[in-house]
């Protein structure tokens, strides 16, 4: 009898050892599934805000060697979308950034001369006064900034001005290089374009090869 009662009681706490770990088991699987559907919603989630880390005005950069001079134009790309741009979005007569976002920054491997004014090599931030008539092209010292919050015209190092011209609507900002000029015993000159809306600004760059 003392033996049966030991089988019984050892039944017993297999019986019991058994369903302990079934408990466990389940609650586990339980956690590893509110933990994949949790992963599930913030996948979903992440998804669903592509527009918060997509930039509305996309960044964008250009560069074109004249003469033997790198220069290179990092910017952010404005779109017009039905508004009213120059004495509107971009007001006459006060700084732009020249773009969106951070400032427009330019970069030039070695000295160049900008509408026949010299300029050392380097980066810059490029700012403008747009007016009705001509603007004022501005390279300032202070190379990173944003916008145009914390320009200081003191750090200036060259403002030169230039008239605008018309050229067909173009719905977002964009920097170009033109009418490129190879002279290999003397200066090379290229022209850089500011292209918006129905306005193009072009700024002439020489450089030295001698």
């Amino acid at each position: 009898m003392r033996t049966k009662k030991i089988i019984h009681n050892l039944f017993l706490i297999i019986g019991l050892m058994i369903f302990v770990v079934s408990i466990s088991n389940a609650q586990q699987n339980k956690k590893s599934m509110q933990s994949n559907k949790k992963g599930m919603q913030e996948n979903l989630q992440g998804k669903n805000d592509w527009h918060k880390v997509v930039r509305v005005s996309p960044k964008a950069s250009i560069t074109e060697t004249i003469g033997l001079t790198d220069v290179t134009v990092s910017y952010s790309r404005p779109g017009v979308k039905g508004r009213k741009i120059w004495g509107g979005l971009v007001p006459y007569d006060k700084v732009w950034r020249a773009g969106a976002n951070e400032a427009t920054k330019i970069t030039f491997g070695s000295d160049v001369w900008i509408e026949g004014k010299k300029l050392p090599a380097g980066s810059y931030g490029f700012f403008v006064i747009p007016r009705e008539k001509d603007w004022t092209v501005i390279f300032n010292k202070v190379a990173d900034q944003w916008g145009a919050f914390e320009y200081n015209e003191s750090e200036d190092a060259m403002r030169v001005n230039i008239k605008p011209q018309s050229r067909n609507f173009q719905e977002w900002l964009s920097y170009t290089f033109s009418d490129l000029k190879v002279n290999a015993h003397g200066k090379n000159s290229g022209i850089l374009n500011l292209n918006w809306e129905k306005v193009r600004l072009p700024i002439t760059i020489e450089t030295d090869v001698k």
